[in-house]
């Protein structure tokens, strides 16, 4: 008989932020690198979960792209700045924006095949960390003689570049997808188009959005799942501050506010800045363990993996893969849609999250369990780390409502969907 596998108390992850404040200031997060951000939460769930860290044999963090200097270290930078000590190993997850929840599938299957299991040390770190502080890079320079403002393995002053050397956005370079033809954007429009989603449906999901998740946050239900990021001080201020909060929340979001907002990567589209995820910073982690180990050191659990499901589709609708992930997820649980008690589907774009909402209705999934709490229009996208982050969220929403399963997707960039079924514990 094939082991449960436990998602243990503690599970946390961090607040989300802006990586601009009001599109001009640096983010509240963006003097922390995403291995920074991922030893964060787990330093913060390692603290919450009530085990030994030196019972935790092995890291698996999720990061799809590098934005630091130090990012090429990933999952080992983040053990070792969560605090696990200097021979426990970690594994680097990049299935773009799915990469948080399949270091989770990653982390259970190294339990579950027991080839690399440390039965000395049977718990598993899984989560994700993603600052979307991502640079611009250098084309066209390899090879060209290094002039008196450009230092080979240093700072480069765009002033003295030569003709043909180009600096280009890493942000929006990973946002285009070459197999589609199209950024994700587009082909999120594109489903949009299939599905018949009017400008009008994708203003009121983006402000469902908003309004759900300034609900929750007011209600106190993140705080359960949230560590508080200190902040650097400023030379005025007399003491550091403390970020508690998801910060893109729209405080006083509106029908009339979301309809003056214009299309934002077509003409005549209905995407806007109101309606899209939002660009953020985050981690979250976890600890996970086997049904036997949990029992044998008195572990608390929080919610059991049922199920997983991962499934390819049409790259130029790309928003449409928790879909057919769904299915696969489901049917790897062994429940139905109609079981399903709580979602926590990525708000990538409006239309494409109108148009998955549709399907899963066939599948039987009550559309109002549906992002009860908002979703990445209001509360962000951190790529690599999102698929954790939903976890966490889940896994304790079932907690605090008595809930029995939880699903969790999410699309992924040039056609792919991921989906997981939790079953609270």
């Amino acid at each position: 008989m094939t082991q449960a596998i436990y998602i243990l108390e503690g599970a946390r992850r961090l607040p989300r932020a802006d990586i601009l404040i009001n599109n001009k200031l640096p983010g509240l997060l963006s003097d922390f690198s995403s291995t920074q951000l991922g030893g964060l939460a787990i330093e913060g769930t390692l603290a919450h979960t009530q085990l030994d860290p030196a019972l935790v044999g092995h890291v698996v963090m999720g990061m799809a792209q590098h934005s630091h200097r130090d990012s090429i270290y990933g999952a080992q930078g983040m053990r070792w700045r969560g605090g696990l000590a200097q021979d426990v190993p970690a594994l680097t997850v990049a299935r773009i924006c799915g990469s948080g929840a399949e270091s989770i599938s990653v982390a259970a299957e190294l339990m579950l095949a027991g080839l690399r299991h440390d039965k000395a040390r049977p718990f598993v770190v899984a989560g994700g960390a993603e600052s979307m502080q991502y640079p611009f890079s250098l084309y066209n320079y390899r090879g060209r003689e290094v002039g008196g403002g450009v230092q080979k393995y240093g700072p480069v002053d765009p002033k003295q570049l030569p003709a043909g050397v180009m600096l280009q956005d890493m942000l929006l370079m990973s946002l285009y997808d070459p197999g589609a033809g199209m950024a994700m954007a587009n082909t999120a429009e594109e489903l949009g188009r299939r599905y018949g989603v009017t400008r009008d449906e994708a203003d009121a999901f983006g402000l469902r959005s908003h309004q759900n998740a300034k609900a929750a946050r007011d209600a106190g239900w993140f705080d359960e799942e949230i560590v508080p990021v200190t902040l650097k001080g400023g030379a005025l201020e007399a003491e550091p501050q403390l970020l508690k909060h998801d910060t893109h929340i729209i405080e006083e979001a509106s029908m009339a506010k979301m309809s003056q907002l214009r299309p934002a990567f077509e003409m005549g589209g209905i995407i806007t800045a109101g309606n899209a995820s939002a660009v953020v910073d985050g981690a979250a982690a976890m600890v996970l363990g086997l049904e036997r180990d949990v029992q044998e050191h008195s572990a608390q659990p929080l919610a059991r993996i049922a199920g997983f499901g991962v499934a390819a589709c049409d790259p130029q609708i790309m928003g449409w893969g928790p879909v057919p992930a769904t299915e696969l997820a489901l049917k790897s649980a062994g429940i139905s849609g109609a079981d399903i008690d709580h979602v926590e589907l990525n708000e990538a774009f409006a239309p494409q999250a109108i148009a998955c909402i549709r399907d899963f209705e066939g599948l039987g999934i009550n559309p109002e369990r549906v992002n009860p709490m908002g979703n990445a229009i209001a509360l962000g996208h951190p790529l690599g780390a999102t698929g954790s982050i939903l976890t966490v969220t889940c896994a304790h929403a079932l907690k605090r409502t008595g809930g029995r399963y939880g699903l969790v997707t999410m699309c992924i960039g040039g056609g792919q969907g991921i989906s997981l079924v939790l079953e609270r514990a």
